[in-house]
């Protein structure tokens, strides 16, 4: 059984990434980086990232992790802070904590295409 299928599936997955936006919005250190922006539409990318990323039947239809975060200055603390956010957005949906593990092993390596520090020439330019 895939972790998607073990969770619940999209069901799950729309209350985990529901219950992540919430805390996001309201970190005062995270919620700049969603102003002005379409977060109906950025949670269901998320659904279907994290549905295509846990075995399950989506396919993520956004662009690289790298592309989407390039030169928005995202630095580690963030990315960690986000992390935080989900493995408690995992917890209270009721996600066993070996789950949240195996679902840490597939995003933390993500940090490398999310972190700043790979921007482009042009954003450096423009900066």
């Amino acid at each position: 059984m895939s972790i998607y299928e073990s969770i619940g599936g999209e069901e799950a997955l729309t209350t985990v990434v529901d219950g992540l936006y919430e805390k996001i919005i309201a970190d005062e250190m995270l919620n700049p980086f969603f102003a002005g922006m379409n977060v109906g539409k950025l949670k269901g990318r998320q659904v279907e990232f994290f549905g295509q990323a846990l075995g399950g039947p989506m396919v993520y239809q956004g662009g690289t992790m790298k592309a989407v975060h390039l030169g928005l200055g995202i630095e580690r603390r963030h990315f960690d802070r986000v992390a935080e956010h989900l493995v408690a957005s995992l917890a209270e949906a009721g996600v066993p904590e070996e789950t949240i593990a195996e679902i840490a092993a597939v995003v933390l390596p993500l940090a490398d295409d999310i972190v700043a520090g790979t921007t482009s020439p042009e954003t450096v330019a423009a900066e």
